[in-house]
């Protein structure tokens, strides 16, 4: 890895140096000039966010070598979504929800803006022809395709479409990273983000009390929130993931797998989409003791898909607007019918929320509980009115946290409304079988220090999910070798990906020509070596193993400094040099001009080449010897 890192280095060096030797320095100053007169643009990112706030100085450093500004304002959650709602930065970064929402839902959730990833204002600006409102009708037409060769060539047009308007530069694919110490075993990943499955994991040691502090939404974790299964935020997906339970859940490769439903059909129905018919698992209880049954599906989705909340709150995604009626045919089989087809809609019921079943004893007013009166929805939602019906819900939350899943909650610990632990208790009749972990107890960190600390002297049996440590740390305690010898470290495969938002509705970045500068002015592959050596490049926004992602798109949004110089000042940068020959960096500022300054630059450049490309090729040998050794090690361990 470090060998790796360092021919990486050195191929950057001697590139970086070919490109600005061969480059005119009077068109590098006027580019300078030229961006430095936009004033500062505004890069907002989450406060709490241990790796943007890591990568953000090199946005900042690659930006200033072209001329421009950058100020980075660090924003807690709610100030995060409101600045981007709003559309009131220049940059920012954000992910794709990773699977089972990518392309679909994450897509879905351009058309209202208001999933707080700052998509939909940024896309206000496109140039030419081109417009969001003509993005997000293919955007529509797609998501009621059913049939996957036409819905391939249609996704295939929305990706181009995007891409070209130069508004998401796909950074890296992001992996979910586990640290556990080694007491525990059974370390399996999980399938979706936020997907901790800690009641796969066997205590071969110690204690059947396991403390975890895991990936929050924020970075560091700070709070479960109500725990209710059918709202959002401050509600953590990993928690309400432990207790409760859908119809379906997500499985591994993609596949939607059973979880309360044991079986199901989809058939074409008479009203434009389909029926799906859920035949419910048998023998399950809640946490509480009460029994699953259809009736009790019934009454969660008469909450969770009101109309008005279908409309204003889960308008998102198909099951929120598409989802037509629901009824039970028996006490076991549960029928529901979507009036548009919806080719996601089975992966969208495993999402961790807002569709989890809750037992009916946690609503407010029992099973009796009136879905317009006296809501499941969260308090803080007030009453909700509906658009195109007249209706309205009165939001009442939860009596009770009860669900069906591995682990049911028992308690936290609060001061001043700060949540220190929340404790879990493995679920010992837990129709998947009882989790081997007798309690599981989530233990608040105020930095990543703490985290580090805890989880070496042993306090802290487990770290899941990104945010929490740094690469850096990451790769230190799995290179240590006393460090390894006592904790794992495992990573998933990448399930999402991360990008730079540029806002095309915030000037300067409404001139296409601007956005561009930008995107190739960002070292996006020396960004990952230097912070977040665990992840790897991308050049799509979507995960390419996401369905109908797996594409090529031109031109490639990839580091080219030269191409940023000359696209800057409208792309007459090179000109203004040209008819000003005095404007030439100064040999103080360049080390020297002209003819000199390209024969230093090829001087250093090739050498640098040279040397580098010969580390490439030590890196390679060294890999293959790396390799053998590791073959005849198994093939003496298969022998001894």
């Amino acid at each position: 890895m470090k060998f790796a890192t360092a021919a990486s280095w050195l191929v950057a060096i001697a590139t970086c140096s070919i490109s600005i030797s061969a480059m005119n320095p009077g068109a590098l100053e006027a580019a300078i000039d030229c961006n430095s007169e936009f004033g500062p643009l505004e890069f907002v990112f989450l406060e709490d966010d241990a790796v943007v706030r890591a990568i953000e100085d090199d946005v900042r450093a690659d930006l200033a070598k072209i001329g421009f500004d950058v100020e980075a304002r660090s924003l807690s959650k709610a100030d995060l979504n409101t600045a981007r709602q709003s559309g009131d930065f220049h940059l920012s970064i954000s992910e794709t929800w990773g699977l089972p929402y990518d392309p679909h839902s994450f897509a879905q959730g351009w058309i209202d803006g208001n999933g707080g990833e700052g998509i939909y204002p940024a896309m206000v600006g496109f140039d030419g022809e081109s417009s969001r409102e003509e993005l997000l009708d293919m955007v529509k037409e797609a998501l009621q395709q059913d049939d996957p060769r036409f819905a391939k060539a249609k996704w295939a047009a929305i990706h181009r479409y995007y891409h070209e308007q130069a508004v998401l530069l796909p950074l890296y694919g992001k992996r979910i990273p586990t640290l556990m110490n080694r007491r525990l075993e059974g370390y399996t990943a999980g399938f979706q983000q936020y997907d901790y499955p800690v009641h796969r994991l066997r205590v071969a040691s110690g204690k059947k009390i396991v403390t975890i502090s895991p990936g929050a939404r924020g970075g560091l974790f700070n709070t479960v929130g109500t725990m209710n299964a059918h709202v959002y935020g401050p509600n953590e997906f990993f928690s309400n993931n432990w207790v409760f339970e859908g119809l379906v859940a997500f499985g591994d490769n993609g596949k939607v797998v059973p979880a309360l439903a044991k079986t199901w059909t989809v058939v074409p129905n008479d009203i434009g989409g389909d029926t799906y018919r859920f035949v419910l698992r048998q023998g399950v209880t809640f946490h509480d003791g009460a029994e699953w049954n259809c009736a009790v599906a019934k009454l969660n989705f008469d909450h969770i898909l009101a109309k008005p909340l279908a409309e204003v709150k889960h308008g998102w995604y198909g099951v929120g607007t598409n989802t037509e009626d629901w009824t039970c045919e028996d006490e076991m089989t549960f029928v529901m019918r979507t009036n548009l087809k919806h080719e996601s809609y089975l992966n969208e019921l495993a999402l961790i929320r807002p569709t989890r079943m809750i037992s009916p004893n946690s609503f407010v007013g029992g099973a009796e509980a009136d879905p317009l009166t006296s809501n499941s929805c969260h308090v803080d939602w007030g009453t909700v009115d509906g658009v195109n019906v007249q209706e309205s819900v009165n939001c009442v939350g939860i009596a009770s946290i009860s669900g069906t899943g591995p682990f049911r909650y028992t308690s936290k610990d609060e001061a001043d409304g700060t949540t220190n632990e929340v404790l879990f208790e493995g679920n010992s009749d837990y129709w998947g079988g009882a989790p081997d972990i007798d309690q599981l107890k989530i233990v608040r960190y105020t930095s990543d220090k703490d985290v580090k600390e805890a989880l070496l002297n042993e306090e802290l049996d487990i770290v899941w999910g990104a945010g929490v440590l740094s690469d850096s740390d990451i790769l230190e305690i799995q290179n240590d070798p006393i460090h390894s010898e006592l904790i794992l470290v495992a990573q998933g495969a990448a399930i999402q990906n991360a990008m730079m938002i540029l806002n095309t509705g915030n000037p300067p970045l409404d001139d296409i020509n601007v956005r561009k500068t930008v995107i190739h002015a960002i070292n996006k592959a020396q960004l990952v070596v230097n912070e977040l050596p665990l992840s790897q490049v991308v050049d799509n926004v979507f995960p390419r193993g996401a369905p109908y992602c797996d594409i090529e798109l031109n031109p490639r949004w990839s580091y080219d400094f030269e191409k940023a110089v000359l696209l800057s000042c409208e792309g007459e940068a090179e000109k203004i040099a040209a008819q000003n020959p005095n404007n030439s960096l100064s040999e103080e500022e360049e080390g020297s001009s002209g003819p000199n300054s390209l024969a230093l630059g090829l001087g250093l450049g090739i050498p640098l080449a040279i040397i580098a490309i010969g580390a490439v090729f030590l890196y390679i040998k060294n890999s293959k010897l790396e390799k053998e050794l590791e073959l005849r090690a198994n093939v003496g361990a298969e022998s001894a």
